[in-house]
């Protein structure tokens, strides 16, 4: 059993029957009373983050997450199914799980996270930007760029995404996952 005296930024615990990570944390000695550690604690499974206080010194249940590099295989359904490159053992994670399933393309490496407590996965996450080819889009008009327009853009995983004008059939695009918004275009 670890103490608030442990507790540092990413540090995994339980807390109410779940599983946290601690986002940051401050120890706080008032003048008057007890010293104690107030927290902003993320929820791995639901990303809720939530304020909370820790008595100084009051036992915590740290909790290991392991980190293993999975490659996208195919998905069937809600069910994803992944690979592991170092031994090819396969594990099937569930849509909800993924953070952004839309920009997800064959092969494309992930980072799954795990209890080891009960080798159970418990989130999936993707690279922070992803490079997709364009396969449909309307043609953009010359001359209509006195403003930051966007169009719509279908992707070869099937998603929409708006994009500039200047973007068209072919044309290879960075995406950021965490938002699902257009970076840049890549040069091929």
């Amino acid at each position: 059993m670890a103490t608030t005296a442990d507790f540092r930024n990413g540090l995994c615990i339980e807390h109410n029957g779940e599983l946290w990570t601690i986002v940051e944390f401050q120890h706080v000695k008032p003048g008057k009373g007890p010293a104690f550690v107030r927290t902003k604690i993320k929820n791995i499974k639901t990303g809720r983050v939530l304020s909370n206080t820790f008595t100084s010194g009051v036992k915590i249940n740290v909790q290991r997450i392991e980190n293993r590099q999975y490659q996208y295989l195919y998905n069937d359904g809600d069910m994803y199914h992944f690979m592991n490159t170092e031994n090819y053992e396969q594990t099937f994670i569930n849509k909800d799980m993924i953070s952004a399933p839309r920009l997800l393309k064959e092969g494309e490496m992930v980072q799954i996270s795990y209890h080891t407590e009960t080798d159970s996965a418990i989130s999936c996450d993707m690279p922070t930007y992803v490079t997709l080819k364009v396969t449909y889009t309307e043609p953009g008009e010359k001359g209509n760029t006195a403003t930051n327009t966007f169009k719509d853009a279908e992707v070869e995983t099937g998603a929409t995404v708006k994009v500039p004008l200047f973007i068209n059939e072919g044309d290879l695009v960075k995406i950021d996952t965490r938002s699902g918004e257009y970076s840049e275009r890549v040069k091929s």
